[in-house]
């Protein structure tokens, strides 16, 4: 039997899924909560194979407590809100799978069930679609990180620079003063800006503007 927590604060939800899950034979609901505190509690002492759990609650709610439940049982997050941000929460947080209200059929709950339940994972489109964005955005981010540090060594060669005047450099092309180098790097305010004026003869530029715009291109 896969034992099961539903975690809801509205009781005509919690009535519906035990409603649906009563028809199989292969489940049975053994406790539920009305709040994220309570939730804890429960899940702690009744160790239940899956754990519905909702977002919006009293006292604590879903996404505030997904990490330490998922200590105890696998989560399958079961709520009506479909931002971007709480599925990504959830899902990092631990949740084996992200339904939404009113975008699935009782059929694909107990299926989801299942496979939550067999170390599984299950989404809905919405989730699904979250979940690939994310890693689309993240894998770009690593391209463009990866750009950045090729670029950065190109430019290192090309132009001779010390480790510690890219340093600088990169500093200097973020917008910080001389000072605020200085303070990042531990160096008096001077032996920055000797340094600056290594690394302008190095660039081929007369000033901190030419500078930033040769070494980022521009």
């Amino acid at each position: 039997m896969i034992d099961i927590l539903i975690v809801d604060d509205n009781p005509i939800v919690r009535a519906a899924l035990r409603g649906y899950l009563a028809s199989a034979d292969d489940m049975a609901v053994v406790g539920e909560a009305g709040d994220g505190r309570t939730a804890l509690s429960s899940a702690q002492r009744l160790r239940p194979a899956v754990t519905l759990l909702d977002h919006r609650m009293p006292i604590a709610d879903g996404l505030s407590v997904v990490t330490q439940l998922t200590g105890h049982t696998a989560v399958l997050a079961l709520t009506s809100d479909s931002g971007e941000e709480l599925i990504s929460g959830m899902l990092r947080g631990g949740a084996r799978g992200y339904l939404v209200h009113g975008e699935f059929e009782p059929v694909e709950l107990l299926r989801a069930v299942r496979a939550v339940a067999a170390g599984q994972a299950w989404l809905s489109p919405r989730g699904a679609a979250v979940t690939i964005s994310a890693l689309r955005d993240q894998a770009l981010r690593d391209r463009e990180t990866a750009g950045h540090a090729d670029r950065i060594r190109r430019m290192q060669d090309e132009f001779g620079l010390t480790p510690r005047e890219r340093e600088v450099v990169e500093l200097l092309d973020a917008g910080h003063s001389n000072a605020a180098i200085a303070r990042r790097l531990l160096l008096t305010e001077k032996t920055v800006k000797n340094h600056l004026n290594r690394v302008f003869a190095k660039l081929g530029v007369s000033n901190r503007t030419e500078a930033t715009m040769r070494w980022s291109g521009r």
